[in-house]
């Protein structure tokens, strides 16, 4: 029997995902393990260190280690790496009445807004606040299409994924067509519901609602978080009000200069194979202590470094470099 699930896989101290075409690959990789386990996808929302998605699922711990061991395999090849990527432990959590529901379909659908990353939830696209009630929202009901030929690019081989699972330029398989998002509507019955509940700040209202439902704990941010080592809900409830730090570097774009900038230019011969986990660890430290010192001689003068006017933390070089 279905039920719903909240599952979330986290690795702080190394980047699961250094690309924006790694988050793509993420979600595709998640959507075939949901195929392939006959689950259901509702939400979903990746971030460079973590991944929370919501299903309803009769095998939770069978859809988590499908798609751990395919994303896995992807990742290792493209940056030469060995052994499994991620806390072992998938953190899963079942979810019972429709306030719990609601909840946790708010706290995924915003994880760009919690974690800084956008202004608001529909400002971050690497999870599904975009998905739902596009019509009456304005959204891009036809947007361009992949050629079918290149298609297996982005998904694990063999896995024969039907074509009206539709897939854009970018490569990502349209969450549209993967999660049940009638569904999610009708937990949050309107258009206009929606727009509130994604964009409402976080009260004991919520709470109320779900202790009147049923007996099961209620759903905060910090109980969905839970998974998530060093989280700090303080910070998320800050970020919750809109207000991101423009200047702060994400790791993304941190990764994006290690291995397309750095790598290339210092470590490596041109068509030479690069990746940070080719370089030795006594390597990997110089070069994060060159990148500290770096990030803050020019983080308050005027530089043509590509670290000028952004901050960047040692905890953040430290996890882009898997130190």
């Amino acid at each position: 029997m279905n039920y719903t699930y909240h599952l979330c896989r986290s690795s702080h101290s190394e980047v699961m995902f250094r690309s924006e075409t790694d988050l793509i690959i993420g979600f595709n990789y998640l959507a075939v393990a949901a195929f392939e386990t006959d689950s259901v996808l509702l939400a979903d929302g990746f971030l460079p260190t973590h991944y929370h998605e919501v299903a309803r699922t009769d095998d939770p711990k069978a859809l988590a280690k499908r798609q751990r061991y395919s994303y896995t395999r992807y990742f290792n090849a493209k940056y030469h790496r060995k052994g499994s990527l991620g806390e072992k432990t998938c953190f899963i959590l079942q979810v019972d009445g429709l306030y719990h529901t609601q909840a946790l379909l708010n706290y995924v659908n915003r994880q760009g807004l919690h974690h800084g990353l956008s202004a608001t939830p529909f400002g971050y696209k690497h999870c599904s606040a975009n998905a739902y009630f596009r019509e009456e929202l304005g959204r891009d009901l036809n947007p361009q299409l992949i050629d079918n030929w290149k298609r297996h690019e982005f998904l694990p081989c063999n896995v024969p994924v039907p074509l009206s699972y539709r897939m854009s330029e970018s490569g990502l398989l349209l969450r549209e067509d993967i999660e049940d998002t009638a569904y999610v509507e009708s937990v949050y019955v309107s258009p206009r519901n929606f727009l509130y509940q994604m964009n409402r700040i976080s009260d004991e209202k919520d709470i109320t609602e779900q202790v009147k439902e049923n007996s099961s704990p209620a759903l905060t941010l910090a109980a969905v978080e839970r998974g998530v080592p060093a989280f700090n809900p303080s910070k998320a409830f800050i970020t919750e009000q809109g207000r991101i730090n423009k200047s702060r570097m994400t790791d993304i774009e941190l990764c994006h200069i290690i291995d397309d900038v750095i790598l290339p230019e210092r470590y490596f011969k041109p068509g030479q194979e690069s990746s940070i986990y080719l370089l030795p660890e006594r390597v990997r430290q110089d070069l994060g202590n060159s990148i500290w010192q770096e990030s803050q001689a020019v983080r308050f003068r005027g530089s043509d470094s590509v670290f000028a006017g952004k901050t960047v933390t040692k905890d953040q070089i430290s996890r882009c470099l898997c130190l």
